[in-house]
């Protein structure tokens, strides 16, 4: 009987609500490693050609664009670049041990993205504590 011809045993969704849908740690940080390398390049590398070109044009426009770093919304900016930063090369890190078969079991592969993920927001908060 061909795939087309078969009963249904219980309908399909008609939409998969992500939101739903409790995920482990491990997906967790997964999708994060992606979000923080995305960030970083949309946003990190403009920031930083920006600065740099400030800083070489001239001193006002440094003055300008140092002006603008240090204001709230350009502190929000660096710290979001900051666990980005963070986030991307712990993650990254166990991944490659991942790769070379350490911590391939449930147990250490939760261990292992709970200590990145705490890491990370600890290095965070103490960017955060030295910028304000």
């Amino acid at each position: 009987m061909a795939a087309a011809d078969r009963p249904l045993v219980k309908p399909r969704p008609i939409y998969l609500n992500l939101f739903a849908i409790r995920q482990p740690v491990p997906a967790i940080i997964s999708i994060l490693h992606r979000v923080s390398g995305v960030l970083l390049i949309l946003v990190g590398i403009p920031v930083l050609l920006w600065f740099v070109d400030a800083s070489l044009a001239s001193p006002e426009r440094y003055a300008g664009a140092y002006g603008a770093l240090t204001s709230w919304f350009g502190k929000l900016v660096l710290l979001a670049l900051a666990w980005s930063v963070f986030h991307h090369v712990l993650a990254g890190i166990r991944h490659l041990l991942l790769d070379i078969h350490l911590g391939l079991d449930l147990a250490p592969a939760r261990r292992s993205a709970a200590i990145v993920l705490v890491v990370a927001l600890l290095l965070t908060l103490a960017c955060a504590v030295r910028l304000w």
